[in-house]
């Protein structure tokens, strides 16, 4: 029996096990929303931007370890699809994106919404396709959905054009696929891992420093029983934040750019570093001169192949998924009778202690004006820390990262790499959808917020639930923070000056609104927000508009040249 193009695109997600796709219909995809509207298994989200689409799959993807989906149609659809991309790309999110192109006949020839998809996405994809007959869609979705998820996680596009969805063939799903060209390892090599054990018992002051790599790995457990068992500090980056229980004593918090300054001590004069699932970036060490300006050595544990040596040299390279390199390490570690040295080990920590006892992220408590780090403090305490917690980007996502306690991971969703405002709205519909019951809260500022605020209408008319913490500044607080340290305090166009009337905008969408300004009503606002449990609530909380995140590295400085107070 032979059926459509569009029915097999709807055939290939029933098989995947897809429960929701995010899109935005438009005409080089009306054949497969028509099949979409035949059958009830698969549900839709209607987003009201593309970006929102793939950010909504992003966040869902991210929340609950599937593989995110969206569709759009051709030309502005997808450009407009390209930053969600990208973002996922940056941060290693397994999304499967599906984008209607203009008829075979027609490509090439400037047809109306025709751009070069394939093209276009390119540098920001793990893998694309251009599907030319009906006969691979099938065997084409298949390879997108074990690209996605599988090896190091990132998006997948798959652009069909509208002709080969009406053209008709006979379906069958591959149960597996295999491509010579890409096969991951897994199993860390056994050799390395021996080596780096050596370097582990050798060291004095040790320091494990993970990443990202741990909560897409499903390696959190693991790392948290060998951190345990070795007594050694451990750091997330801002990635990998729920690792590692933040309230553990052995954490010594973020660390980086906006990292504490025991964290960012103990990476810069540790002598043997453990990196799990890290990629030592700008934003975590500096410049890599600096860091080299310690002699240390670096075991570097990684899925990838080419995040290794790639901005940092190191002495032993370990490739393979992190969580099984991680139960080999533990299980090596299990049965060799030799232990890290004590004496050095705790001299170790009475430095970091010591370094500790600055308290870099202290603020004025008493403060007649609201304080965004209290705010979220406060929030920390009203849900307990068991939110799943989304943000933009900026000083909001900083204070998020900096006081909001992550004990698990998956619950902490930020876009790290790519740094792209208007994540967190169109991030939390995904994460709620992933867990309808849960307390989901977007951390925003009021110039991220307004990046995707239209999908407000998408979480009235799908009963997300979502609570937005506005952290309102009237400015673009990072943008002015970076004016402020190294402009001469020429605030260029960070300024918000014609800001709306939040409230009012979340009342206009059906939603509940609340403005708070006294540092008094924080909490009280909050707790009735969270009580609310049916209702989106936007909490626009107006704060100090010269308060600064600190500590802060600036741009091409070491990890030890630290901004403080």
């Amino acid at each position: 029996m032979q059926i459509s193009g569009a029915e097999i695109v709807i055939r290939c997600l029933q098989e995947e096990g897809v429960e929701y796709i995010f899109g935005y219909p438009g005409g080089a995809v009306l054949f497969i929303y028509d099949e979409l509207f035949k059958q009830s298994k698969l549900k839709h989200v209607l987003v009201r931007h593309e970006q929102g689409a793939v950010h909504a799959a992003d966040g869902y993807a991210r929340a609950c370890q599937k593989v995110g989906v969206a569709l759009v149609t051709s030309g502005p659809g997808v450009t407009n699809a390209v930053t969600g991309i990208a973002t996922a790309y940056m941060d290693s999110i397994p999304v499967v994106i599906i984008s209607g192109q203009v008829p075979t006949p027609a490509i090439g020839l400037d047809a109306f919404q025709e751009v070069d998809t394939v093209g276009i996405t390119r540098p920001c994809v793990k893998h694309n396709f251009l599907v030319k007959d009906v006969k691979d869609i099938a065997t084409t979705i298949k390879k997108a959905f074990y690209l996605a998820a599988t090896g190091r996680p990132g998006p997948v596009l798959v652009d069909i054009p509208k002709d080969i969805t009406q053209h008709l063939a006979e379906f069958s799903y591959p149960q597996e696929v295999s491509m010579r060209s890409y096969t991951p390892v897994t199993r860390g090599h056994s050799g390395q891992i021996k080596k780096a054990i050596q370097l582990i018992m050798d060291a004095k002051r040790p320091m494990i420093y993970s990443g990202g790599g741990v909560i897409l790995g499903e390696a959190a457990g693991e790392l948290t029983e060998l951190v345990r068992n070795l007594g050694f500090p451990c750091t997330n980056t801002l990635m990998g934040l729920g690792g590692y229980p933040a309230t553990d004593p052995q954490f010594v918090g973020m660390l980086g750019m906006h990292g504490t300054y025991e964290a960012n001590m103990a990476m810069q004069n540790c002598d043997v570093l453990l990196a799990i699932g890290a990629r030592f970036d700008d934003r975590v060490i500096g410049n890599p001169k600096h860091f080299y300006s310690e002699d240390r050595r670096i075991v570097h544990i990684d899925i990838d192949p080419s995040s290794i040596s790639k901005r940092v040299k190191v002495d032993v390279p370990i490739v393979g998924n992190v969580r099984e390199v991680l139960q080999e390490l533990i299980k090596q570690l299990a049965a060799t009778r030799e232990k890290p040295e004590e004496a050095a080990l705790a001299a170790w920590w009475s430095q970091i202690e010591e370094w500790r006892s600055r308290d870099c992220l202290k603020y004025d408590r008493a403060s007649a004006i609201i304080k965004p780090q209290f705010v979220v403090e406060k929030l920390y305490e009203v849900t307990n820390g068991d939110a799943f917690v989304t943000s933009d980007v900026g000083q909001h996502q900083m204070w998020a990262a900096q006081f909001y306690k992550f004990d698990l991971p998956r619950r902490w969703i930020n876009s790290g790499g790519l740094g792209t405002m208007g994540f967190g709205l169109p991030a939390a519909m995904g994460v709620q959808l992933a867990h309808p019951g849960a307390d989901v809260v977007c951390i925003t500022g009021e110039a991220s917020i307004q990046m995707c605020i239209q999908e407000l209408s998408t979480c009235k008319q799908y009963h997300l639930p979502v609570k937005i913490v506005n952290l309102n500044n009237r400015y673009m607080g990072m943008v002015r923070q970076w004016q402020e340290f190294f402009h001469g305090n020429r605030y260029a166009e960070s300024y918000m000056d014609a800001l709306p009337d939040f409230v009012k905008l979340a009342e206009a969408y059906g939603h509940v609104g609340m403005k708070i300004e006294q540092p008094s009503d924080v909490e009280g606002a909050l707790r009735e927000a969270f009580s609310r449990k049916d209702d989106l609530v936007f909490l626009d909380f107006i704060t100090d508009q010269s308060e600064n995140v600190f500590p802060m590295v600036p741009g091409g400085k070491g990890l030890s040249e630290m901004i403080l107070v």
